[in-house]
């Protein structure tokens, strides 16, 4: 399975349409099936469902991307500031953009769509079929939809790690601490708050204080191994799986779906636009993910009631 390869997140455009265009062999690719009665016919005899999301699902929550035009948090894109080496250089900055994040997403709530995946998880559960989610998101806006069996393969905007101890807790505060407190605008004229890192966040274990970091996977690092290897189980063993919400550009979630396509598995993209795997996948619906997945995963006919 790929997730055994590809471990370190990244952005592999390039690298993956090259890969895909190997995958073609030159044959010429039907475009993807619109057929919403199509789908649910394999949709109500799946038995292992896996549900890999990305930002298109909260974008539809009002969550900021960071991705395209405009998705800049002051003069950075969040590629500039997730990384190790942003942190070492500047903790005040980078946390200041965390702490924006933080603050945003305790105004928004889940939408339909992440309400239809954690309805459709706890309804198939109870008839002894699996639905696991997938998520490179990290505003835990599934979790508060209900999902409860899911992989936050790059972490949560709620937790930290310690940079001292490893101590790594789930933090809800508002604000995270008083330093930061109403910091974070993202106008791009506003100046950094330069704050002192001993200011900063810091582990509160027994006679640690260490500076706190956000226990997210930034651009660069390797992703949990236990995690990934969690994450591969599910989409070996998956006989359907939907494609939420994600752009496809970012490894290794980028590759899981079109490996699970490779091996004969029913795929379904949901998303605004095509991606560089689309035309790997059996099913494809254009459109908002509150849109068009809840009509796709309500119950079907022949499910027990």
């Amino acid at each position: 399975m790929i997730v055994r390869q590809l471990t370190c997140r990244g952005l592999i455009y390039p690298q993956m349409c090259a890969h895909l265009k190997k995958q073609r062999g030159g044959k010429q690719m039907a475009r993807p099936s619109s057929d919403l009665a199509a789908f649910r016919k394999i949709f109500a005899q799946a038995q292992n469902i896996a549900i890999i999301t990305g930002a298109g699902v909260s974008a539809e929550s009002g969550v900021p991307t960071f991705r395209g035009a405009g998705g800049y948090w002051r003069k950075w894109q969040a590629q500039e500031l997730a990384t190790p080496e942003a942190f070492a250089r500047n903790p005040s900055r980078v946390w200041e953009f965390y702490h924006y994040r933080r603050e945003v997403m305790l105004t928004k709530n889940p939408n339909p769509a992440h309400l239809a995946i954690a309805e459709c998880e706890e309804r198939l559960t109870k008839q002894g079929r699996n639905v696991t989610v997938v998520t490179q998101n990290i505003d835990e806006l599934h979790r508060r939809a209900g999902s409860k069996n899911m992989l936050e393969i790059h972490g949560s905007l709620f937790r930290t790690r310690c940079m001292s101890c490893g101590d790594e807790a789930s933090n809800y505060k508002s604000p995270i601490c008083a330093a930061l407190k109403d910091k974070g605008a993202p106008d791009p004229k506003t100046q950094d708050a330069q704050i002192p890192e001993k200011e900063l966040p810091r582990c509160e274990q027994t006679g640690c204080h260490g500076l706190l970091r956000p226990a997210v996977v930034w651009f660069g690092e390797t992703l949990d191994s236990d995690i990934l290897n969690q994450a591969e189980r599910v989409l070996d063993n998956c006989d359907l799986c939907l494609v939420v919400g994600t752009s496809s550009i970012v490894y290794p979630a980028a590759m899981f779906a079109p490996q699970v396509a490779a091996r004969g598995v029913p795929v379904a993209e949901f998303n605004m636009e095509d991606t560089p795997a689309t035309m790997r996948f059996k099913f494809h619906f254009h459109g908002p993910c509150g849109t068009t997945l809840p009509p796709a995963l309500t119950r079907h006919e022949t499910e027990p009631k």
